[in-house]
């Protein structure tokens, strides 16, 4: 989580390709009249999805519970289908959807029949296991959507607690470092078999989580996918990063409370973020259910792993596949600020999904889960 964030940015550097997820504006009669068909449908369709949706949470949690906080959870048996791509010529474009459903807001669920992803053989990647670790205050439960999706394409999918967050029961406030902070991950990737390779997505301060581990593990990662994530240089602490701009997001400032379990006299402790904001900084185009859920559910942020060094390697973290998608109408680390860390410590390929706050897999889990497939299938 970024901390007393800054709108303005440098001038752009053309050092990787960008791909932008929107929908096409185009239409021909045909579409018209199959728009008509879907549109007198509408009303019980939505009523179906909301439905739905709270089933799939309810169902989530639950199963969470029940395995210790062990994931993937059950299959969902429902898809949603990503939008189109951008039709730009700057661009390369990715697979344009078939469906003629309009989208709501809310991103509802949609029958497996209209998904995407048909082509899709897991035999021809690198690999089919997507490790995802979760931004500051943020658990493993913040995925659960993304969870649903990628494992109806038959991926392996694997959430991760850090310590302190989600079910893990550790005291945020007694988180010393980074290397404690990200204990599960570490242990997980121990545990890996030689030659087990894993795509590893990082979300928000879970960027600088999974290039530590990238530092320590290269061989066990096939690809890295920053999404709205803290991206740092050698040396920088992402507090570093996020002190360095001008100008502060009055926002984020507003919203944090910094925690002294230790005495004001010493550094903070944590940091929490005021629930009554959380909507306008984290969720501003997110479901109100997932706000709910969200609200409930997120932890205090620790504080020494935010102001601690990162140490890496050309040798080691260069040499994994970067990928970072940027997240536009973000209000917790605004794209002016994203595009600094892109253009200071360029990824192969910057991809980015319309529209979205600074949680995708709330506000946009369909173009995010359309994304992580494509980085998937990359070679």
């Amino acid at each position: 989580m970024g901390i007393c964030l800054s709108t303005e940015s440098p001038p752009r550097k053309n050092h990787s390709k960008r791909v932008t997820n929107q929908s096409t504006t185009s239409a021909n009669s045909n579409s018209s009249n199959r728009w008509s068909r879907v549109r007198s449908l509408s009303s019980k369709r939505e009523k179906f999805d909301d439905a739905m949706i709270h089933e799939h949470a309810i169902a989530a949690a639950l199963l969470f519970q029940q395995n210790g906080g062990v994931l993937p959870f059950d299959r969902s048996t429902s898809l949603r289908h990503p939008p189109g791509s951008a039709n730009s010529k700057r661009y390369n474009p990715l697979p344009r959807s078939s469906s003629t459903r309009p989208r709501s807001v809310a991103d509802p669920l949609l029958p497996p029949q209209q998904l995407l992803n048909q082509d899709l053989n897991l035999d021809e990647l690198e690999t089919s296991h997507i490790v995802l670790v979760h931004g500051g205050g943020f658990g493993a439960w913040c995925w659960y959507k993304t969870i649903a999706l990628l494992e109806e394409c038959k991926f392996k999918v694997t959430a991760i607690d850090l310590t302190g967050s989600g079910i893990d029961l550790f005291d945020t406030n007694s988180i010393k470092s980074l290397s404690q902070y990200v204990t599960p991950l570490i242990d997980f990737f121990e545990k890996l078999t030689d030659g087990e390779k894993v795509i590893l997505v990082g979300h928000d301060f879970g960027g600088s989580c999974i290039s530590y581990a990238m530092e320590l593990f290269p061989s066990k990662i096939s690809k890295a996918i920053f999404i709205a994530a803290s991206m740092l240089k050698s040396g920088q602490s992402t507090l570093d990063m996020f002190s360095q701009k001008e100008n502060t997001n009055d926002l984020m400032r507003q919203a944090q409370k910094f925690i002294y379990t230790n005495g004001n006299n010493l550094p903070p402790t944590a940091i929490d973020l005021d629930k009554m904001l959380l909507k306008d900084l984290l969720f501003n185009h997110s479901p109100p259910k997932d706000v709910a859920l969200a609200s409930v559910s997120m932890r205090p942020i620790p504080f020494p792993p935010v102001v601690e060094k990162l140490c890496l390697s050309d040798s080691n973290y260069g040499k994994v596949r970067r990928f970072y998608i940027e997240t536009p109408d973000d209000n917790a680390i605004p794209i002016a600020l994203q595009q600094s860390m892109i253009n200071q410590s360029p990824p192969e390929k910057v991809f980015r999904i319309k529209a979205s706050d600074h949680s995708p897999f709330f506000s946009k889990p369909q173009a995010l889960h359309k994304l992580l497939v494509e980085i998937a299938k990359l070679t």
